[in-house]
């Protein structure tokens, strides 16, 4: 009885590790992420909209706000994908409502270390790494927005 169950488990196994394998794939196309480094601070960010396999997607993730010292260099690495399609950098008042300049990079660089935390006025803004237009989901592009406070501010 031993032997007539055995290809029904080897079976049942098989399909497991094939769904664990999909899962896996999935997950490694899911939304691209950001990272940010400001002196001992260093985190990936999620994106809050994202264009994923054609599909427009919008997340209801809060972006993350950091706590960062007067003249502080900040550096955004994006992933190749987004490099290779171009990409700028936003910045925002506390509100995330008003633009108060844009930082564009050029295409194909994966890391930009060229702002501070004292380039901006405000003590409090946000940095929005923005993909550029025009890729599967044509007008509409990926978004990760950063929250910063600076100290003394």
């Amino acid at each position: 009885m031993v032997v007539s169950r055995l290809p029904a488990v080897l079976l049942l196994l098989a399909l497991a590790g094939w769904g664990l394998a999909g899962c896996k794939q999935s997950a490694a196309t899911g939304p691209a992420e950001v990272r940010v480094v400001v002196g001992p601070q260093d985190m990936s960010v999620r994106p809050s909209q994202y264009c994923l396999d054609g599909e427009r997607q919008r997340y209801t993730n809060r972006p993350p706000i950091l706590e960062v010292s007067p003249d502080s260099p900040i550096t955004l690495s994006v992933p190749e994908s987004v490099a290779d399609h171009g990409w700028s950098v936003q910045v925002f008042d506390e509100k995330l409502e008003k633009t108060l300049g844009e930082v564009r990079v050029p295409k194909g660089t994966t890391v930009l270390d060229e702002i501070n935390t004292a380039d901006v006025v405000p003590p409090t803004f946000y940095l929005v790494v923005v993909e550029d237009k025009g890729g599967d989901c044509g007008e509409f592009t990926g978004a990760w927005p950063i929250g910063f406070i600076r100290a003394g501010g």
